[in-house]
């Protein structure tokens, strides 16, 4: 499963919700996965090289789902599609997360409501929900 960073950093930070005790499951299981757009916007917000030391020591070795070319056009394309229908997404980035997780048809664990908004014009994003099991 896709795990995007609004999930990670109440993580990091040691915060117990059901999406982080998701994420524990997940990492527990080896089956938590991370995209180089989300260790983007981790590192962005360290407030420290200790921090950075401590980010790089956290996710050196998590699985990362790669984006292509075909990504990037699926990602403009959701963007376009969300804007044509009144939805503004407040970044991009999760454009280009929602994109990865549909290209690799894997789940997306969020606890980000422009994913919501995402997947109301595009149903191949699959989105956990804590009443789910993955």
């Amino acid at each position: 499963m896709l795990v995007d960073t609004s999930v990670w950093i109440p993580w990091l930070l040691g915060r117990e919700t059901p999406f982080t005790l998701q994420l524990d499951t997940l990492l527990d299981e080896a089956n938590a996965l991370l995209a180089p757009v989300i260790l983007q916007e981790l590192l962005q917000g360290a407030r420290s090289k200790a921090e950075i030391r401590r980010l790089h020591d956290e996710f050196s070795d998590q699985p990362m789902l790669r984006a292509g070319d075909t990504t990037y056009w699926l990602a403009g394309e959701l963007y376009a599609r969300c804007r044509w229908q009144g939805i503004t997404i407040r970044s991009p980035h999760d454009c280009l997360i929602a994109a990865l997780a549909i290209e690799h048809d894997t789940p997306l664990l969020h606890e980000d409501r422009d994913f919501e908004r995402i997947a109301e014009i595009e149903p191949g994003l699959r989105l956990w929900t804590p009443t789910e099991t993955p």
